[in-house]
């Protein structure tokens, strides 16, 4: 009987081709910039969650709004239903 086992892949690249993409971005970029790069990538990545995040809550407070105006009967409802 096989024992199923996980694989861990990144965009489908192995060890050696992450390693190798590394290895060509310090040499591009030195090793000084780096952690300016990763600092920058990562306020960017927050700041992309946290729009997402906004957007989001603005959606389901628009949906909630309208799911409780849709609920509550109008004052034509009511005259119609007396009719």
């Amino acid at each position: 009987m096989q024992q199923p086992h996980a694989v861990y892949a990144f965009f489908n690249l192995g060890t050696g081709e992450i390693l190798l993409i590394l290895l060509v971005v310090l040499l591009l970029f030195g090793a000084k910039r780096l952690p300016e790069l990763a600092r920058g990538l990562g306020k960017g990545i927050n700041e992309f969650r946290d729009a997402v995040d906004d957007s989001k809550k603005q959606i389901m407070d628009e949906t909630k709004r309208d799911n409780m105006e849709d609920s509550k009967p109008t004052e034509n409802d009511s005259t119609e239903s007396e009719e």
